[in-house]
Formats: structure tokens, C-alpha cells, sequence
């Protein structure tokens, strides 16, 4: 099984609760194999008013919170029964369970805020190997041989042409 991204509805305003609910609910059910972050998009604007500039976190979907999990019933039962969730976006309701998020919809998310659908400390180590999703090395596994955490990028070994040559790639582009 795959953790994917799901998105859950809440009540506009409640995001911030529902999100610290889940990540409690997570740990006290012991779902930590099952459910793994919880985030709500923000965007940083900057607005000038009366000379005086000031920075704003705005929500890019108000009255939705993101949630990286492995779609078992009992993640599924556990999310969809915390406080403040309304339901999940493509579930048809019944009882059926939602479709996730395609990788290229949550990598625009993520990247906005400076984050990765890997997660570098808990996932990727030198040594690794990964299979390249995106760019023109799609379809190559190689060895990662470095990370560079500050801007999300992994120098990864591919076999090219019967060489071992260095491609350096964003985290977007690779998957474990």
C-alpha cells in the first residue's frame, strides 16, 4: 500500500482545530504507520497599509486540510470521524472510500510552501534507490549519492549508457 494525499472538508475557520485533532487522534489510536502529516496550504503575501508593510498568511483552500496516509479502514475511520471533518473530496459518500490526489496536483501544493511529497529525514538516505518520475530521466532508478535539503534536491547515479553518471534532480521527480 501507498500513502497518498487525501483531502479532507471542514468547516471554513476550523482548519487550524481539525488539523491539531487529527495529529492527537493519530497518536493516541496508534495510526502512525497509517497516517503521516496533516498540513493546510498557506500562501505568505505582503501588504502595505498606510506605509506600514506587514507580512499575512493567507489559506490557499480554506475549508480544507491535507492529509499523506495509507488508505486502510482504519485510517479511513479514524480521519473521517474527527471533530470538525466534514468528509473527504472524491468520495461519493456510502460508505466508498476517496480517490487521492495525483502526484502532480499535490507537488504544485507542496512546492508553493517549500515542501516535498518525500520526506527527506524520515524517507531518502545516501545510498537509497529511487525511481525517477518526472523530467527527462523518467523511468531511470538510480542510487542517490547526495541530498541537498535547503533546496530539495538529490544528486542521484544513473545508469547511462553503460556509465555511472551523476543527474541531479528536484525531490518531485523521484519516488522510493
Amino acid at each position: 500500500m501507498d500513502k497518498l494525499w487525501y483531502v479532507v472538508t471542514t468547516y471554513v475557520g476550523h482548519e487550524d482545530s481539525v488539523k491539531e485533532k487529527l495529529e492527537s487522534r493519530t497518536e493516541s489510536m496508534g495510526m502512525q504507520e497509517n497516517i503521516f502529516r496533516v498540513i493546510i496550504p498557506v500562501t505568505t503575501e505582503i501588504e502595505s497599509k498606510d506605509g506600514v508593510t506587514k507580512e499575512k498568511t493567507k489559506k490557499m483552500f480554506p475549508g480544507y486540510v491535507f492529509v499523506e496516509m495509507i488508505m486502510s479502514d482504519e485510517a479511513w475511520y479514524a480521519v473521517r470521524n474527527t471533530p470538525g471533518v466534514t468528509g473527504f473530496i472524491g468520495s461519493s459518500g456510502k460508505g466508498a472510500k476517496p480517490t487521492p490526489l495525483l502526484p502532480q496536483e499535490i507537488d504544485r501544493i507542496l512546492i508553493n510552501m517549500g515542501m516535498s511529497r518525500v520526506d527527506i529525514e524520515s524517507e531518502l538516505k545516501v545510498g537509497d534507490k529511487v525511481n525517477i518520475i518526472d523530467g527527462p530521466f523518467k523511468g531511470m532508478i538510480g542510487t542517490i549519492d547526495t541530498i541537498d535539503m535547503e533546496n530539495n534536491k538529490l544528486n542521484v547515479l544513473i545508469d547511462l549508457f553503460g556509465q555511472e553518471t551523476p543527474v541531479e534532480v528536484e525531490l518531485f521527480q523521484v519516488s522510493k
